[in-house]
């Protein structure tokens, strides 16, 4: 990395010291600063608490198919940096990194952007400068009050929603439902995925205010047969297959093939299925090592490790066992309910200097809450007794952060050096 990127990516993650900042109006500032990047630009928005992701990757490599050049922002990075903003698959590059931070570091401090505000705007004014046709567009955080949330999108999409972050969003569903419905603009299409009743009254009722017309997304239909390389699922009909593994992933690909659908209907089923084929996420139930079978999820919350926990559980015949660990903001008897069912055995580790909370601390407060673990705070060792343990018949699962990533990549041999995500 050369040093100017390094000095610049510093002071840039600095930013996050100015915490998250209710209100777009210094989102508005900052991209009013760089030329209005964003009002330039074709989008697809998403919101929801687990899907968002995933579905945004399947969008982007469907529109790639079909011959378009596709900006994709996402958050957060698993590795680098860079990875947050991609156009066709690759990463912005270092040198436009530290264009952007350089040509608008005084507005920054001026405006006092904070880090999602600053990546945001970078995420436009890269995207405007490539001349992207369709930017698809992740929220960071809820929606309404997210920095993304200055675009003008021709669709957005609203995946199942849950409770996370509810010191920020709200502590029920309909709260959080409201701030992930304010992505919905007046008269534009909304994909809406199934959402429990609490939640899809407030949406359903916010899009109707805005004269936003609703595409529900039906649920794939039973069988989805999941295994170690992909989903294969019926929808509408007619059978598909993503190299994404679960049975979420079916309703994730369904979302994303509706919003397609939408966006462009002249994109027959054989780009669709092209796109399909070529999609990667990493980090999401991601299959690491085949003999024994280990997996890596960066699921932290009840919600989402419980469908990874679900997954593992369709298909090996014995529970898996697994090494976890979480940022120290996380709700820990949320997460103590999803995790008493679907382990054989937990190990608590951590990695210094991270924001993870301490394996001892983190060990003592699920067993408190009914969790069987132990703390074993080397990571290394954790990975050795993960190795160890798990078999052909119970796999083993590495959980809980995007902060373990680089180490897990690392130690399993997995590589971003192609430059392609």
């Amino acid at each position: 990395m050369p040093d100017d990127l390094s000095t610049l990516l510093d002071w840039l993650y600095r930013l996050q010291r100015l915490g998250i900042k209710v209100g777009l109006e210094h989102s508005r500032q900052l991209l009013e600063a760089c030329g209005n990047p964003h009002q330039r630009l074709e989008s697809i928005h998403l919101a929801g608490t687990n899907g968002k992701g995933s579905t945004a990757a399947t969008i982007a490599a469907i529109l790639k198919a079909a011959g378009r050049r596709v900006g994709l922002y996402t958050s957060p990075h698993l590795v680098r940096f860079n990875e947050r903003i991609r156009i066709n698959g690759v990463p912005i590059s270092d040198e436009e990194i530290v264009r952007f931070v350089q040509e608008y570091r005084p507005a920054i401090e001026r405006i006092q952007a904070t880090f999602f505000e600053t990546t945001s705007a970078m995420a436009f004014w890269h995207f405007e400068r490539q001349e992207v046709d369709v930017a698809v567009v992740e929220t960071g955080l809820g929606g309404r009050l997210d920095s993304t949330n200055v675009i003008e999108p021709a669709i957005t999409a609203i995946l199942p929603v849950g409770m996370d972050h509810t010191e920020i969003l709200g502590d029920s569903l309909a709260k959080i439902a409201v701030e992930k419905a304010g992505i919905i603009k007046p008269q534009t299409p909304l994909v809406l995925a199934p959402q429990h009743p609490e939640a899809a009254t407030v949406i359903n009722n916010y899009a109707a205010q805005l004269a936003a017309p609703v595409a529900e997304v039906e649920e794939p239909q039973p069988p989805i047969v999941i295994n170690a390389t992909g989903t294969e699922f019926c929808w509408r009909g007619q059978a598909y297959r993503t190299p994404l593994i679960g049975h979420h992933q079916a309703l994730n690909t369904a979302c994303a093939m509706a919003a397609v659908r939408l966006f462009d209907p002249q994109i027959s089923d054989s780009i669709i299925a092209r796109g399909l084929a070529s999609v990667t996420w990493p980090g999401r139930l991601q299959r690491l090592n085949s003999d024994p079978p280990v997996f890596y999820d960066v699921a932290h919350n009840e919600h989402g490790i419980s469908g990874v926990l679900d997954n593992l559980g369709r298909m090996y015949p014995r529970q898996s066992v697994g090494v976890v660990a979480v940022k120290s903001d996380k709700e820990i008897k949320r997460l103590a309910a999803a995790l008493q069912k679907g382990l054989e055995g937990l190990l608590v580790t951590s990695l210094p200097d991270t924001g993870l909370m301490d394996a001892f601390q983190l060990a003592a407060s699920l067993s408190e809450a009914g969790v069987d673990c132990r703390p074993l705070p080397d990571f290394e060792v954790a990975m050795d007794w993960l190795l160890k343990t798990a078999d052909s018949q119970q796999p083993g699962l590495v959980f809980g952060s995007h902060y373990l990533a680089d180490r897990v990549f690392r130690r399993f041999g997995f590589s971003f050096e192609t430059g392609i995500i």
